[in-house]
């Protein structure tokens, strides 16, 4: 497969996934100011901004302008309008690849957004994003072959699942973030997580769920093994010691790390653990950029804090 096409093929999957996170992050930031009439909003999105999207500057913001930012920022790569432009230019060079279901879906997607409504994020913005995000990962996965070319895309999208949900997990363990029940809301894994502990939910079990479950697809772990099983697809590694492939070491430390350490010791250190997460998603990243990518810097998040 050609350089250029993996590499698009990669960030479509990245940034659909991208689009998706960052809708669920900001239903988080709407829920806990719904949900807790007290919550000093000023505080919870310079939490949000800065603290789990990595902004340096902040200014006064509320709601609406940290929406207004996530969502419908134009200039801002990471927003939600920036990733669905992503996802359509790299989809577009990579359209004889793709499948004409999936570009069909990713162009709709991205022209009706933009007759939206600039204003605050509401329930049917988010749910919306999400919808469709869901929508395109399954066209992805039912009209592409599971050849070379699914295996980029897929990787792409468990790498960036793998940040986002460290994000999320993030803002359920910080002092001043919102209650464990939105965030659940938010990935969603309420039902989930309400059947595999048997009606049973504390802020440990959802942060275990979260974090550690093998078989919730959204949870660090599951999207960790994905991007680890990509990987191995794509180059079998036949080496008797040690790994070749550098993106697959790095993903399999942060794995490890986190499945056979003591879970009361990962959930009581859960920030720094998920600020491992997201600084090993970001070398590997790098390092899938350097092997198979050589024509094109690697795109990354801008002004996050890691």
């Amino acid at each position: 497969m050609l350089s250029r096409i993996a590499d698009s093929l990669f960030w479509i999957g990245r940034y659909v996934e991208r689009a998706d996170g960052t809708a669920r992050i900001v239903d988080v930031l709407r829920l806990q100011l719904l949900e807790d009439p007290a919550a000093d909003e000023q505080t919870a999105c310079t939490m949000v901004l800065r603290g789990i999207m990595g902004y340096d500057e902040v200014g006064e913001v509320d709601y609406e302008g940290t929406s207004r930012t996530l969502f419908f920022d134009t200039a801002n790569p990471n927003s939600v309008t920036g990733s669905w432009h992503a996802a359509r230019e790299n989809a577009r060079r990579a359209r004889e690849t793709v499948s004409t279901e999936m570009w069909e879906a990713i162009n709709t997607t991205y022209h009706r957004f933009n007759s939206f409504t600039r204003g605050p994020a509401t329930q049917h913005h988010l749910g919306w994003v999400r919808e469709r995000s869901a929508l395109v990962d399954g066209l992805a996965d039912t009209t592409m072959s599971h050849d070379d070319a699914w295996d980029f895309l897929v990787l792409g999208r468990a790498l960036e699942r793998a940040d986002m949900t460290a994000r999320l997990v993030a803002t359920g363990a910080s002092d001043f973030g919102p209650g464990w029940g939105s965030v659940l809301a938010s990935c969603g894994a309420q039902q989930a997580m309400l059947r595999t502990m048997r009606g049973v939910v504390t802020d440990r079990t959802a942060a275990a769920f979260l974090t550690l479950d093998r078989r919730f697809p959204r949870s660090v772990i599951a999207a960790l093994r994905e991007a680890e099983e990509r990987l191995t697809v794509l180059s079998p590694d036949k080496d008797r010691v040690g790994f070749s492939d550098e993106a697959r070491r790095i993903l399999g430390q942060a794995r490890t790390s986190l499945e056979f350490s003591n879970p009361d010791r990962v959930l009581h250190d859960l920030p720094d653990r998920m600020q491992e997460v997201q600084q090993a998603v970001v070398d590997a990243s790098d390092a899938i950029g350097a092997r198979y990518f050589m024509s094109a810097p690697v795109q990354e998040w801008t002004g996050e804090i890691l």
